[in-house]
């Protein structure tokens, strides 16, 4: 097995793997969504640098994992070892750096927010994008006990399938997802990405002069798909002229090709952009280049683009996570989805300071931030 980092964060004594890299594919979005019981209502958290990383531990042997299955039937019972200790053990395994300003970061932050008030004993194993190497750490951390093994990433999906029968002790949680494949030990967790999208697609149509937008996203699922479709929406209920045709480059982590979307943008009169991912940073490159508004989704970029980033829909995991631990604290290990949304703060529009935003844009993104949240506005799906 290819080694792989991981690293436990200690304060007790005790998110996408790239699809089609070499080539582009150019998706128009379409309609989609999945049902899911909303978390419970949490204050949103300021997005802060994560921490410098403590030296990695080495990751879990192969032979430790080919072990893992027979290992599976004498695996330490999680649910009972979190009751009696009170220290929850908690894995992630995610595609991408823990410090991506984007969509590992998120959980990162979650985590670590959480770590002191939930009791939690955790290890991260990023930059997992090979699938078959990621499902050997699961194995692995399965087999020795943990609690609750966060897959972050829709491409671990059947992986998860596969393995959570496997170890009927541990908790698997999976995401951006709806479904927890009828397990009784697998939660799913979604961000309901279209509600940010709209509001930021009224402000960038608000801003624009040409009447053209750039939209660009990895592939056209999950949270980046809803992020695209939102936006579109937004853009077409202010300005019913806009031109907008997102572009999915069929990659997660190639910033090369949002560069390239995004040029293609700009040479077909596009003056403002948007993004979902950690390979925004190429799209924003480009409009740093040319002075041209950003949009964002995931984390703020602000800092690679000061002068260009508008605003970001940051996600906060923390309100659906502290649902599971409490669930899995009470001998429940799965079978529930759970969604973040602007109404209950696990979305936030953050507003770039450093950007002179117009007054009249700005009270028009609150209007629609507070008719969302009120139910009186509903972006589709």
């Amino acid at each position: 097995m290819v080694p792989a980092r991981k690293e436990e964060m200690h304060m007790h004594t005790a998110r996408r793997i790239p699809l089609l890299v070499a080539t582009a594919a150019v998706l128009f979005a379409a309609g989609c969504g999945t049902g899911a019981t909303s978390a419970p209502s949490a204050a949103p958290a300021q997005p802060s640098a994560v921490p410098s990383a403590a030296p990695a531990s080495s990751a879990p042997s192969a032979a430790a994992s080919a072990a893992a299955s027979a290992a599976a039937s004498t695996a330490p019972a999680a649910s009972s070892a979190a009751a009696a200790t009170g220290v929850l053990k908690v894995a992630l395994v995610a595609p991408s750096s823990r410090s991506d300003l984007s969509w590992t970061q998120t959980m990162v932050a979650a985590l670590q927010k959480l770590q002191t008030s939930d009791n939690l004993q955790v290890s991260i194993s990023d930059n997992q994008f090979v699938v078959s190497d990621a499902g050997n750490i699961i194995r692995q951390y399965a087999s020795e006990g943990y609690n609750l093994i966060i897959a972050h990433g829709s491409q671990y999906g059947s992986t998860i399938q596969q393995l959570a029968p496997q170890f009927p002790k541990v908790s698997f949680a999976w995401g951006t997802a709806g479904s927890t494949f009828n397990l009784p030990n697998v939660f799913a967790y979604l961000a309901a990405a279209n509600e940010g999208g709209y509001v930021e697609g009224a402000m960038a149509a608000m801003l624009s002069k040409s009447h053209v937008l750039g939209a660009i996203g990895p592939i056209a699922a999950g949270d980046d798909k809803l992020f695209i479709d939102g936006f579109v929406a937004g853009a077409k209920s202010v300005d019913k002229t806009v031109t907008i045709h997102p572009v999915y480059t069929g990659s997660y982590s190639d910033a090369s090709l949002y560069a390239t979307a995004a040029k293609t943008f700009v040479a077909g009169g596009a003056d403002v952009l948007a993004g979902t991912t950690q390979a925004s940073s190429g799209a924003i490159g480009v409009a740093r280049q040319d002075n041209l508004p950003w949009f964002g989704n995931d984390w703020p970029m602000d800092t690679l683009a000061p002068k260009n980033v508008v605003a970001t829909e940051v996600y906060d995991w923390t309100s659906a996570l502290h649902q599971m631990f409490t669930e899995i604290r009470g001998g429940t290990l799965g079978g529930a989805t759970y969604s973040i949304t602007l109404g209950n703060g696990g979305e936030v529009i953050q507003f770039n300071p450093n950007y002179p935003l117009p007054a009249s844009v700005k009270a028009k993104a609150e209007s629609l931030i507070k008719g969302i949240t009120d139910g009186t506005i509903t972006p589709p799906q």
